[in-house]
C-alpha cells in the first residue's frame, strides 16, 4: 500500500473527497468553524482544529467519518455516540454513510470542547 502525501491545506483535504463523505466533511467543517475561533490545518493526515491546545478532529476514511474531541469524555452529555478511546480524554464519533449530526450539536460540542481547553489547559498537556 503506497502512501500519498498529506494534503497541503485543509481546502485541499476537502476538494480531494468525493461523494457522501466529502457532503459530510463539508458539513462539519462548517459547523465547527462556525462555532468557535480556531486554527485548522492538516496534521497527521487529517483536519486538526487547535485553541490552547488541540480540539477536535474531522478525519475522512474509506467506509466513515471520525468527528473527535481531544476532551470528548467530557462531551458524552451533548453527544452520547461519541466513543471514548486513544490517549487523553479522546472520544469520537464514528459517521458512516446516511449518518450525520444536526450543525446545533456539532457546534454546541465544539463550543463546550474550546471552553474547557480554555479553562483546563492544553489536553496534551495535562497530568
Amino acid at each position: 500500500m503506497q502512501k500519498t502525501p498529506p494534503a497541503a491545506n485543509p481546502d485541499a483535504y476537502v476538494a480531494a473527497l468525493d461523494g457522501w463523505r466529502r457532503d459530510l466533511v463539508e458539513h462539519l467543517r462548517a459547523s465547527v468553524l462556525g462555532a468557535a475561533k480556531l486554527e485548522e490545518v492538516v496534521k497527521w493526515g487529517h483536519l486538526v482544529y487547535f485553541s490552547n491546545g488541540p480540539v477536535l478532529l474531522i478525519r475522512a476514511e474509506a467506509q466513515r467519518v471520525l468527528f473527535g474531541f481531544w476532551r470528548g469524555k467530557r462531551l458524552l452529555e451533548i453527544e452520547p455516540r461519541l466513543k471514548p478511546g486513544g490517549k487523553y480524554e479522546l472520544a469520537t464519533l464514528d459517521l458512516r454513510e446516511g449518518m450525520t449530526i444536526s450543525a446545533a450539536t456539532a457546534r454546541k460540542l465544539v463550543k463546550q470542547a474550546v471552553s474547557l481547553n480554555a479553562s483546563v489547559g492544553d489536553p496534551t498537556r495535562a497530568s
